[in-house]
């Protein structure tokens, strides 16, 4: 992908931006805990979770499109897959699809592609194995393939030492799937897993950090939704509205969980002008951003990391665009995601002729001026989508940029509509 420097302030108002990836991938997979069809509105259809839905259906599920709404209709009984569970790129999908099938009677095998099998899944894997799921895996059970052999947990209860939501909903699901458990977590993580299973008619209990499960007795309520649109793809407008002169967007049908929104309100802090309007609200908060250019200003941030931890990468692009020196540490879960986004970062923004510092739990960024300039995004899409943000200011070229499709298809297609030239 090839960005040229934008000419003129952005001005806009988007109503098409992806579709929540983290609800998406939850709507097809919790569908699967209903015994009638579920029906979604808005469904993503990117990679990542066109696979996702794949995986549903080979484990028994009839799924269906009419005029829009995604059907989802499980059957009766899980069906143990002849074929392997392909995750695509998806950590959420296989870290979810974990939990679940740990606690599914049957053989499963859950694998990706080449950057996904690299990533670390012991992370998961590992409770899991500590309250008596049996997974296996590549490299000491640490990478995927993984191969699962589900059955029915004991009530158990784990203390997480890290906020995940992933780890979160895994253990969830597969307490819920068995006789109950009690998780708690430093901090509170995104709660998705929570807010959709109870709106499903689950019992379970919230806790100061974390949250107590009974099992599912019976089939929950089927979902129906439509998926709001997910702000960790439209933080890559409101960064570029914030950086770029007499720039004004609105961004539309929102998702305002409070998990969520915390890089919009770092953006704020930096003296950007945020403001949040709620629409409407059955399984979530939903409604719209408006962002207003204003001169940025550094800030540190080390607080509340879990709930922007999608966001860190465009964040990186909002700090280098600010007066001073900007942080964020505490991140550590940044070098297991996609990629290691702390190095990936830190080495794209110094090609960029930037002054970074890179820490073990995050980095500085100095503002300054930016040059053009060749980033390889190492396959991970919020690292290709960042420097084009960046390139609206500089121009840039970015490298395995075709990853980006697994999350936010029609990211290039936005990019010309706020006025941009971008060859793909």
């Amino acid at each position: 992908m090839k960005v040229y420097a934008l000419r003129t302030p952005i001005s806009a108002s988007l109503e098409n931006i992806a579709a929540d990836k983290s609800i998406s991938h939850r709507c097809a997979i919790f569908s699967l805990l209903s015994d009638k069809p579920s029906r979604v509105k808005n469904y993503l259809k990117a990679e990542d979770t066109l696979n996702t839905l794949e995986i549903v259906k080979n484990l028994g599920a009839r799924i269906e499109e009419k005029e829009g709404e995604l059907i989802i209709t499980p059957s009766a009984n899980l069906k143990e897959p002849s074929v392997v569970l392909e995750c695509g790129n998806s950590g959420t999908a296989m870290r979810l699809f974990m939990g679940f099938l740990a606690a599914s009677e049957g053989f499963f095998v859950l694998s990706g592609d080449e950057f996904l099998n690299r990533r670390p899944m012991a992370r998961v894997a590992k409770p899991l194995i500590s309250v008596g799921a049996k997974i296996d895996g590549a490299n000491g059970g640490d990478h995927a393939p993984l191969a699962i052999r589900g059955k029915k947990l004991e009530y158990f209860k784990f203390d997480s030492k890290i906020a995940s939501a992933q780890v979160k909903s895994a253990l969830i699901l597969a307490g819920l799937k068995s006789n109950g458990c009690e998780l708690s977590e430093p901090e509170l993580s995104r709660d998705h897993t929570e807010r959709m299973l109870t709106g499903m008619g689950a019992s379970l209990q919230i806790l100061p950090h974390g949250v107590k499960v009974e099992p599912m007795n019976a089939p929950l309520k089927p979902l129906e939704i439509c998926v709001p649109n997910d702000p960790s793809s439209a933080f890559f407008f409101a960064v570029a509205a914030a950086i770029i002169p007499n720039s004004h967007i609105v961004l539309k049908n929102m998702l305002l969980n409070k998990t969520r929104v915390e890089a919009f309100k770092i953006l704020a802090k930096m003296g950007a002008q945020v403001t949040f309007k709620e629409t409407s609200g059955t399984y979530e908060s939903i409604g719209e951003i408006e962002i207003k250019y204003a001169p940025l200003k550094a800030v540190d941030v080390s607080e509340n990391i879990s709930w922007l931890i999608d966001e860190v990468p465009a964040l990186a692009i909002a700090f280098a665009n600010a007066q001073g020196t900007s942080s964020v540490r505490n991140a550590k879960e940044l070098r297991v995601k996609e990629s290691d986004r702390i190095a990936i970062m830190v080495q794209g923004l110094r090609k960029c002729g930037l002054e970074v510092e890179e820490f073990e739990d995050g980095f500085s960024v100095k503002g300054g001026e930016a040059n053009c300039a060749i980033i390889d995004s190492n396959g991970d899409h919020r690292i290709a989508m960042s420097f084009a943000v960046l390139g609206l200011k500089c121009g840039m070229v970015i490298e395995k940029s075709e990853f980006i499709a697994t999350s936010f298809p029609n990211f290039s297609g936005i990019l010309r509509q706020l006025g941009a030239s971008v060859e793909d």
